[in-house]
């Protein structure tokens, strides 16, 4: 019953930075793990960043780190991407996904496309 919607992506220009957001409703949010996977063109879903429920362990892929950070307002019932330094790499639909050890619920995606 976890519904999540996202919202924040759009075409920018290398260097430029987005933040992302996703909503989540149906269930305790604060109770989830929350991540955002990327799909570019043509790959595999990758794992870019997740969070624990309480929000004190975060990961990150190789290729974010230092530029991307999750965070989440579990007041909002809410988790966020902010993406720093955008590179054309990091290019993709960018899905919230939330579970507790597996992710049992996803987005719908949102487009991040970082071009000059």
């Amino acid at each position: 019953q976890v519904q999540l919607v996202e919202s924040g992506g759009g075409l920018v220009q290398p260097g430029a930075s987005l933040r992302l957001s996703c909503a989540f409703s149906g269930s305790i949010f604060s109770l989830y793990t929350m991540a955002w996977y990327r799909q570019a063109p043509g790959k595999e879903r990758e794992l870019v960043a997740q969070i624990n429920s309480g929000g004190f362990s975060t990961y990150y892929t190789d290729s974010v780190k230092g530029r991307f950070t999750i965070s989440r307002d579990n007041a909002k019932n809410t988790v966020y991407l902010q993406m720093n330094s955008l590179k054309p790499e990091d290019t993709a639909v960018y899905y919230c996904a939330s579970g507790y050890s597996r992710y049992n619920y996803w987005g719908q995606g949102t487009q991040v496309t970082v071009s000059s």
